[in-house]
């Protein structure tokens, strides 16, 4: 139907395990777009207790531009961020007394700067921003953004333009739509879900989306099809964790399961959404360029966070 119960009973065993954030790497450019990222990461520290850390990585110096151009873009550029960084300092004490960032600098390629980070600082979660709807081909960091969030090994939150303040600001999360497919990523993902609800005891919506019936035959197992998917979805929320949280197990049908998760996390007003991630595959670099359909619409039209768990 569904799943396998060794699966289902892999996800129930991870989904007792509460998570733990000690260590934030927030990816920066330092831009006023980005502002939005700065206070989910900051939000996060905050309630967690955790050390925050800000990358920035600089481009490596274009040869093939005129001599006295790089010079002078370069002191143009680190004037600029030096305001920025100032601004965020400025920002993160009057908004989060108590948060103060370590920022660290690198050059050259991003992902192995992010990837350097977070073993020397032990990271636990990178948050991203995005600046555009188009998908993440215009997050924060360019291209190499997907690469980050396909390859990491610790979970990705990426805050589009649309996404509200409430976590940011109040550091609350009242509401949060875990969305799987019952892959190894999604079932991943599950412990996250269950802990982060039981941490906040926000509303937690399990949903899970189906290609629709095309036949009378289908049609007519439609109804033993949801509930054996709604089935699999209460395994995954264990007996002691619903004595804190109450979850709500969802089966819908849809030929675009972005549209369905979009949807269903506006009317259940959704502070933040779950979803799984697959690794890279192909050669070198592919994963920069493969489409990823799903994830690409949910974080760029999402009007909260995303947060991705890699399998």
């Amino acid at each position: 139907m569904c799943d396998s119960r060794g699966l289902n009973m892999l996800a129930t065993k991870q989904a007792k395990q509460r998570v733990i954030l000690e260590n934030i790497l927030l990816a920066t450019d330092f831009l006023p777009a980005t502002n939005a990222a700065m206070s989910y990461a900051a939000g996060l520290a905050r309630h967690f207790g955790a050390n925050l850390y800000a990358l920035h990585v600089t481009e490596p110096t274009n040869y093939a531009l005129p001599p006295e151009m790089p010079t002078q873009m370069g002191a143009g550029m680190q004037t600029a961020v030096e305001a920025e960084k100032q601004g965020l300092r400025e920002k993160l004490r009057r908004d989060f007394p108590g948060v103060t960032p370590k920022t660290i600098e690198a050059e050259g390629d991003v992902w192995r700067a992010v990837a350097t980070a977070i073993e020397k600082y032990e990271i636990d979660l990178v948050v991203l921003g995005t600046r555009g709807r188009t998908g993440l081909e215009k997050v924060l960091l360019g291209s190499k953004a997907e690469e980050i969030l396909r390859r990491v090994q610790c979970p990705v939150l990426t805050v589009g333009p649309d996404s509200r303040a409430k976590l940011g600001i109040q550091g609350k999360v009242a509401s949060i739509l875990y969305a799987t497919h019952f892959g190894p990523a999604s079932l991943k993902a599950s412990r996250i879900a269950v802990s982060l609800a039981k941490e906040y005891q926000a509303k937690l919506t399990v949903l899970t989306v189906r290609p629709p019936e095309r036949n009378e035959t289908q049609t007519r197992l439609k109804e033993e099809v949801r509930e054996a998917c709604e089935e699999e979805l209460r395994g995954l929320v264990p007996e002691d964790a619903q004595l804190w949280v109450t979850p709500r197990f969802m089966v819908e049908y849809g030929n675009d399961p972005a549209e369905n998760i979009l949807k269903r996390a506006r009317r259940e007003e959704a502070d933040l959404i779950i979803l799984g991630a697959h690794k890279p595959e192909g050669v070198g670099g592919a994963a920069t360029h493969l489409p990823t359909a799903t994830i690409h619409r949910v974080v760029a039209h999402a009007n909260c966070p995303v947060l991705t768990i890699r399998s």
